[in-house]
């Protein structure tokens, strides 16, 4: 049973939409929210010049005072939000470095049920954290559910697709999302390029936890694996997919590409992932 919500905030207007995701969730079963705000501050190190001056450092301490500042009314503003929201709630503030906040955030959603972020976008007005997501996938050994910019709650998780490769990290996210797919009304396995009898022990597996779950194979062709598995989520108006998160190195997924980074990218609906 999810219990524990943790759910990311930077200050920016993606906020209200995380929190409306992390919302409804917590609903379902009382949660309680956590909201963790990561105040950037600048890298004042990296920035320094070899022989130092006391201008360049006067400058310096300047940009990180100023971080703080606008850190404290951001901070202001999330929590009354989160003291206005009808689940249980906290606010927790981290003033670091992207290195520093990554590495913070990943070891306190260690003791959550779930993570809730923005999906990378890439795009320049959307601040990337990129390393942050990753971290929390790859250190804290829970569930991350990211959400694309700009995509409130459609309403009630009804269809869940869950990508299925028999993989160790399939398995770990059908585990970790196993809560939200026995509330859905639909669930579909997705199996590209099946194995003979590939389908046979998940769906059992989902019929021990009282879901009874529909089998869809296709076969990729020369398609990539996401867009096979994008295109799937569309044709059954999925409101969540459920997949295992990088099943090759990071390094590799970077040089050669990969599901997961494809469907960080492209994806139009939030993705459970875990590792």
């Amino acid at each position: 049973m999810i219990k524990d919500i943790m759910v990311h905030l930077d200050g920016s207007l993606e906020d209200e939409i995380r929190l409306e995701h992390g919302q409804a969730i917590a609903s379902i079963g009382r949660a309680h929210l956590v909201g963790v705000f990561t105040n950037l501050l600048p890298e004042l190190t990296m920035a320094m010049p070899m022989d130092g001056g006391a201008a360049m450092i006067q400058a310096l301490s300047e940009f990180e005072d100023r971080a703080r500042e606008e850190g404290d009314a951001h901070a202001e503003r999330l929590m009354k939000r989160l003291s206005g929201l009808q689940t249980p709630s906290e606010f927790r503030r981290l003033d670091a470095t992207f290195a520093g906040l990554s590495a913070s955030v990943a070891a306190q959603a260690r003791c959550a049920d779930l993570f809730i972020a923005t999906r990378p976008d890439g795009r320049s007005e959307i601040a990337d954290w990129t390393d942050l997501v990753e971290a929390v996938i790859f250190g804290s050994g829970r569930a991350v559910l990211l959400v694309p910019p700009g995509r409130r709650p459609q309403g009630p998780i009804q269809t869940v697709l869950i990508a299925w490769n028999g993989s160790r990290e399939s398995a770990r996210a059908l585990r970790e999302g196993l809560d939200l797919i026995s509330q859905a009304t639909r669930t579909i396995v997705l199996i590209v390029d099946p194995s003979p009898d590939a389908a046979a022990s998940v769906k059992a597996h989902l019929a021990h936890h009282g879901v009874v779950a529909e089998i869809a194979t296709v076969q990729s062709g020369d398609r990539r694996i996401a867009d096979v598995i994008l295109e799937e989520a569309r044709r059954v108006s999925a409101d969540i997919v459920v997949m295992g998160a990088y099943g090759h190195s990071r390094l590799r997924e970077q040089i050669f590409g990969g599901a997961t980074r494809d469907m960080l990218a492209a994806s139009d609906r939030p993705i459970l992932l875990a590792h």
